[in-house]
């Protein structure tokens, strides 16, 4: 039985395992703070080159949304768009094996 779900059992115990890994950290560091990768790299360049942060221009210029509203329903129509692809790669895949088998047992 175990054999027919290995994916399953190998996702619930990658879930478990970010969960302890998570609240392990969470627990022993009290005042860490996330600050995001973006702020940190840009900090570390500022410092490295003695640049202030702000001085600092994209090479390719970067819409900017007029308010955090547009800018999240473009996230989640993004997310909408990349979900509605990955499941349709998958449905295809499943419906192509299902037909393969189906094929063969006939």
């Amino acid at each position: 039985m175990a054999k027919n779900y290995w994916l399953e059992i190998l996702a619930v115990v990658a879930i478990l395992g970010f969960c302890a890994v998570f609240l392990y950290t969470s627990s022993t560091m009290k005042d860490a703070v996330f600050a995001g990768s973006d702020n940190v790299g840009s900090n570390q360049i500022a410092e490295l080159t003695g640049k202030p942060v702000e001085s600092f221009t994209p090479l390719v210029p970067q819409w900017e949304p007029p308010s955090g509203e547009i800018e999240a329903c473009l996230f989640a129509f993004q997310a909408a768009v990349g979900g509605i692809i990955v499941g349709g790669v998958f449905g295809y895949w499943l419906g192509q094996k299902k037909s393969l088998t189906e094929a063969k047992s006939n």
